[in-house]
């Protein structure tokens, strides 16, 4: 008598899912909010901000005071949206060098270390900020004109309010490229100024052809006083991308050890 064995069967196995990655950086809206609460969240950054809104119709006062009235709107626009824009370039090299300065750039690339994606976020920070402050700014200005200054002219005071909005947003853009390819406030701000502000004008006065050609706050004035022109914005346009770039290749190489 025999016996028979039945074959064991195999139980199939099936594999179960495993949890499904999530990225864990923050979106790049969520990304250039955090940018713009970090420039607003020292006392030099609330300075800056607070200087860019007011130097405006400060200005306006003071010229008021010295001139009399019979102001030209654009003019004065222009005038004052070069220095609005001149302070949100301190803000722009806050945002980046001031990182660098005080060391926080380390925990800024621990937690996001692409950091091709927080330059961006850094850059489209202060697009936003510029815009923003300068339009206080410029609309404070308006109403001091209009308030305190008598025989103004208006014409082409629109036009030079949106050149002032669109400058100080670029000049913002521009200040975060420069901090972030020097990676020092002090040093980023004081050699931007020295060019802007002493050797540009020293070449303006012997070569002024060429000085039109790189100077981007006399920019500002011309884009305010005649409205949009290839030349001005070209100028403003050449300072956002050369800064940009600069800050990019400088800030992929250097160490933040």
């Amino acid at each position: 008598m025999s016996t028979t064995t039945a074959p064991a069967t195999a139980t199939a196995v099936v594999p179960t899912p495993g949890p499904t990655a999530r990225r864990t950086g923050p979106s790049f809206p969520a990304l250039t909010g955090l940018e713009i609460r970090k420039s607003l969240s020292t006392r030099s950054g609330r300075s800056v901000a607070a200087l860019a809104v007011l130097v405006g119709p400060l200005g306006v006062l003071l010229a008021t005071m010295t001139s009399g009235g019979g102001v030209a709107a654009a003019m004065a626009l222009g005038i004052m949206g070069m220095l609005i824009a001149l302070v949100l370039l301190a803000l722009g090299v806050l945002s980046t060098a001031g990182e660098w300065t005080h060391r926080s750039v380390q925990t800024t690339y621990l937690l996001v270390p692409q950091r091709g994606r927080v330059l961006a976020a850094k850059a489209a920070a202060m697009a936003l900020l510029g815009l923003v402050l300068s339009s206080v700014g410029v609309g404070l200005a308006v109403g001091t004109l209009a308030a305190f200054t008598t025989g103004v002219t208006w014409f082409a005071a629109g036009q030079a309010v949106v050149a002032v909005i669109a400058s100080g947003a670029a000049f913002a853009v521009i200040g975060a490229g420069i901090g972030a390819a020097v990676g020092n406030s002090a040093a980023a701000m004081t050699g931007t100024y020295l060019t802007v502000l002493g050797i540009l004008p020293v070449l303006n006065s012997v070569e002024p052809e060429i000085a039109a050609k790189l100077d981007p706050a006399g920019a500002v004035v011309t884009l305010a006083q005649h409205g949009a022109a290839t030349t001005p914005i070209a100028v403003i346009a050449g300072w956002v991308v050369a800064a940009t770039v600069a800050g990019v290749l400088v800030t992929r190489r250097r160490s933040v050890a």
